[in-house]
């Protein structure tokens, strides 16, 4: 079977489960290794990533709801069960190498355009602001034209003085952009930003439009989720006084391999070792608290 069916085959029984396909491993139990845990305790990335840059194609794990559903019925069953703290682990572990490996990428970024992360953070939260600004204005817009077409005349009047205002901010927060982007340069790459939440490279000469639709995209959204998910995990393992996670996925692999109950050697581990991953935790979760 090429490539290209393989994906679709995957990606078919992940919508429809594999009993609708009719594979041969339709009697797995969610404990099983071939059952994605990622999946069965939140959202695998794999699913989270498609038809972007980051895709990482099919999950090679099973995604079946009757799984999930099941899964779901027995922790809630039975919660003081070690198996669900286990596989709660390797999810928050490979969500947290996730996010991990995308915060190394930003910091090589950085350094390639010799800005510090303060300063690239200043200028991306002003393009956001600017994007999500005429995003609001052309929402306004067409308010208008419905009020008008309404005869709701003075409601009109009202969504225009808003706008006006929309617009005399969005001018205000251009000129200062251009600012920051004047003062840092005039080389290309100082007309570059980076992205602090996924990544990806952002431009002062980018249209209005176009930053919009970055910060509405897919990828950027996807990343906003997964540190979302750190901030959640490190709230609920204050609660519990609990360590947390290292960055290595347990399995090696997005998908996860382990077996329920396998020994990781997390015992073995310095104390050195876990004062890092803590901190490290720590930047993650509280990023975007």
């Amino acid at each position: 079977m090429g490539r290209l069916a393989e994906m679709q085959r995957k990606l078919l029984e992940q919508m429809m489960g594999p009993e609708a396909m009719g594979v041969a491993n339709a009697n797995l139990v969610w404990s099983d290794d071939k059952v994605c845990r990622n999946f069965l305790c939140g959202t695998c990335p794999h699913a989270l990533f498609t038809n972007t840059k980051m895709d990482l194609g099919a999950c090679p794990k099973s995604h079946t709801e009757r799984l999930k559903t099941e899964f779901l019925a027995a922790r809630e069953a039975n919660p003081s069960d070690p198996i669900f703290a286990r596989f709660q682990m390797e999810y928050e572990s490979n969500i947290f190498a996730f996010v991990d490996e995308c915060d190394r990428r930003i910091r090589a970024a950085h350094r390639r355009l010799e800005k510090t992360p303060e300063e690239n953070a200043k200028t991306t939260n002003l393009m956001r602001e600017i994007a999500e600004i005429e995003l609001a204005i052309q929402g306004g817009t067409e308010k208008i034209e419905t009020l008008g077409e309404q005869g709701k005349v003075d409601e009109s009047m009202r969504e225009m003085a808003a706008i006006e205002a929309l617009k005399s901010e969005k001018s205000e927060k251009e000129r200062e952009l251009q600012q920051l982007t004047d003062t840092s340069g005039a080389s290309g790459h100082q007309k570059l930003r980076v992205c602090d939440v996924c990544g990806a490279y952002l431009s002062v000469l980018d249209s209005d439009r176009r930053l919009a639709d970055h910060f509405g995209g897919k990828m950027h959204l996807g990343y906003h989720e997964l540190r979302n998910m750190l901030s959640k995990f490190r709230e609920e393992r204050e609660k519990r006084k609990m360590p947390p996670p290292s960055s290595a996925p347990p399995s090696g692999a997005i998908g996860g391999t382990g077996k329920p109950g396998g020994d990781r050697g997390g015992d073995h581990r310095s104390s050195r070792d876990d004062r890092e991953r803590e901190r490290g935790y720590d930047r993650h979760a509280s990023r975007y608290e």
